[in-house]
């Protein structure tokens, strides 16, 4: 799919984090490996970030433990205004720039009526909702566990009933994509210990935080 005056390259981590930190919801930096940005003519209208899961035993668990090191995840996608075939197209250019062999997992995120359109568009496998869990919120918030963990103990969230809180974390549609030759794609689809399922169908919404980020100019075309 080809977009006139749009090109994708990569790009240093630090240059996503006042995209990821001001405009994609999550508001958080994940760990990155790889970025890269969408840029039509020679301005930055999108960033995208592969990083390794937070999870070991994700990383294990999808094609097993002799191929948990390809496992990456596309943890952010962050478009400025979204138009109609930028995600695709972006997702699909990023993918091809990423060193073989790769194992790439994404989801879409169901507390935000995501339901992973844009990985069905780009070919990725489908393989059902995460697994039920629990995590520590802060009552009347959407702040991330992670982050509670790094500012609070414990102790501290179990003596602070009126602040914290045990939910039952939102599932995710989990979907994965194989970065490699014909050979390799084969071994890993025979590896995968995920069942392929159909695609989910609902009603999705399209989001955005509202917040702006200056699009800067590219600074290199090499």
């Amino acid at each position: 799919m080809l977009l006139k005056n749009h090109r994708v390259l990569q790009i240093k981590p630090e240059e996503t984090h006042l995209w990821l930190t001001q405009k994609h919801y999550a508001k958080r930096v994940p760990n990155i490996m790889y970025a890269f940005g969408l840029y039509k003519l020679n301005n930055l209208v999108g960033v995208i970030t592969y990083g390794k899961p937070a999870s070991n035993s994700l990383c294990i668990g999808v094609c097993g433990k002799d191929n948990a090191k390809y496992v990456i995840e596309l943890n952010r996608l962050c478009l400025l205004n979204n138009n109609r075939n930028e995600a695709s197209y972006f997702i699909g250019k990023s993918l091809k720039l990423l060193l073989k062999p790769k194992i790439v997992v994404s989801y879409a995120d169901t507390s935000m009526n995501h339901n992973g359109y844009i990985y069905q568009a780009t070919n990725f496998i489908y393989t059902g909702l995460s697994d039920k869990r629990t995590e520590w919120r802060v009552i009347g918030s959407n702040k991330h566990s992670k982050t509670i963990t790094e500012q609070s103990t414990l102790k501290e969230r179990k003596e602070q009933t009126d602040k914290y809180e045990v939910v039952e974390r939102p599932r995710k549609h989990r979907y994965i994509f194989f970065v490699a030759d014909k050979k390799t794609k084969k071994l890993f689809n025979s590896q995968l210990n995920y069942k392929i399922l159909s695609y989910p169908k609902n009603i999705t919404k399209k989001y955005d935080s509202g917040d702006r980020v200056n699009s800067q100019l590219i600074m290199s075309l090499t």
